[in-house]
């Protein structure tokens, strides 16, 4: 008897000691977790939103009714094929949350827009109305294109002009001693714009399991400037040689800011033939005509005109 009571406080003191033992271990998983979602909170919080336009909230509205012609779009797809559209909306960042199947009915809609206005126009006997009510339709058809286009071209001398001081603040925190992934969550906190939105996914995904291989080439199929292309690349190599980045990223700073100066520079010299001719053929012109008209004018009204020579 007295064994069996032995034996079952034995027991009982082995499974509290498990039990306090899982229950710690509990916590501390419980706390990895929530530290792990508060990252991934943070991260998306980082993903600041620009305040829209009224254009942009227009073009938001008019959208939701694109799904309904996505099929008729994706027929008529002159200039717009589904494959090439998809690669545009990616550089150009999915603006106004547009996918391929919504562009495309998205084209239908500005058709539908451009004919309701040319009839509106024909109908007010609005000049030259009849060219209107047929050109207007076509108009409304490339528009998106246009628009989208000029969104990826924007994005992209935007994602270029950050670049260089961008990776010269992660250098300057990577020679600090942070890691990568801390400088870069830490940098992107500053900045508005493609800089922040591409970093700003590649850190969320890697914190949800993404190799980090994968996220760098997902970044370079997003974006085609050629200086951005350059740092991933550049990224890539280091984590699989194990190359310092801290001074890679400093010496590409240095040799953007050298070219950017260097079109600048360039620019300026082609606007200076421009600006000759403009002076030689429209403002001199001009000012001659004026000399020549106040000489004209003090000819026949001033105190020597010649009405007053034949008077006397």
């Amino acid at each position: 008897m007295d064994g069996v009571i032995l034996t079952s406080i034995l027991l009982f003191w082995l499974f509290l000691v498990l039990s306090f033992v899982n229950f710690y271990s509990y916590s501390k998983n419980k706390d990895t977790l929530k530290v792990h979602i508060n990252e991934v909170a943070m991260t998306q919080q980082l993903m600041k939103v620009k305040k829209k336009s009224t254009l942009d909230r227009f073009i938001i509205f008019l959208s939701r009714y694109a799904d309904d012609f996505s099929a008729l779009g994706e027929r008529i797809n002159f200039y717009s094929e589904s494959p090439d559209v998809e690669v545009l909306l990616k550089k150009a960042g999915n603006p106004y949350g547009l996918s391929v199947a919504r562009f495309q009915g998205f084209k239908i809609v500005c058709v539908i827009i451009g004919f309701i206005l040319g009839t509106f126009l024909y109908f007010l006997g609005f000049p030259f109305a009849n060219v209107l009510f047929v050109t207007l339709p076509f108009i409304g058809f490339f528009i998106p294109i246009f628009l989208v286009r000029g969104k990826a071209k924007n994005r992209q001398e935007l994602l270029r002009r950050d670049l260089p001081d961008f990776l010269d603040t992660v250098s300057i925190s990577l020679q600090a001693g942070s890691g990568l992934d801390g400088a870069i969550k830490e940098v992107i906190s500053y900045y508005i714009g493609p800089i922040q939105e591409e970093f700003s996914r590649f850190i969320q995904e890697i914190e949800l399991g993404v190799p980090r291989e994968k996220a760098y080439t997902e970044m370079l199929n997003r974006n085609d400037n050629v200086d951005f292309q350059n740092v991933i690349k550049s990224l890539i190599q280091g984590s699989r040689l194990g190359v310092p980045v801290a001074t890679t990223f400093r010496n590409q700073a240095n040799e953007m800011r050298r070219i950017s100066l260097e079109q600048v520079k360039e620019k300026a010299a082609k606007a200076s033939p421009k600006v000759t001719l403009i002076t030689s053929f429209i403002i001199a012109p001009l000012i001659m005509l004026m000399i020549l008209g106040l000489i004209i004018l003090n000819m026949f009204y001033g105190e020597d005109s010649i009405f007053k020579l034949f008077s006397n």
